[in-house]
């Protein structure tokens, strides 16, 4: 079960990482970088933002738990990066959504597995 704290934490560290992304890809796609590849850029910065406020304030894991979370929870981010990457590319070839708005609802529709996963396994305490 997800505590209201755990949510609150998760959405606050989950929209700092998802404004992150969309700037990082808004950024890049004027300058003549595709969407896809400025989302692959993107994930990386998002990544780094993701996991520091997870472990630090939505799951909190201790010092000795940090290399085996991290390892899950870059697991748990490249699974769900690549669900977003594999749907981003089709909302790209067969709608007509504009680039940063097909993103923030693809970000947000995985959310929740990431959240879950990340609490029930990434920064689960072994």
């Amino acid at each position: 079960m997800i505590s209201p704290r755990e949510f609150g934490a998760f959405t606050a560290v989950g929209t700092t990482a998802t404004g992150v992304h969309l700037s990082v890809v808004a950024g890049g796609v004027p300058l003549g970088v595709s969407p896809l590849i400025a989302n692959v850029v993107a994930f990386l910065f998002s990544f780094a933002v993701s996991f520091v406020g997870h472990a630090r304030w939505s799951f909190p894991i201790g010092r000795k738990d940090v290399a085996p979370a991290m390892r899950r929870f870059a697991v748990v981010s490249v699974l769900t990066f690549g669900l977003n990457e594999l749907c981003y590319a089709g909302a790209l070839h067969w709608t007509a959504i504009d680039y940063r708005l097909a993103l923030f609802g693809i970000i947000l529709s995985i959310a929740g597995l990431k959240m879950l996963l990340s609490k029930h396994w990434a920064f689960a305490v072994d």
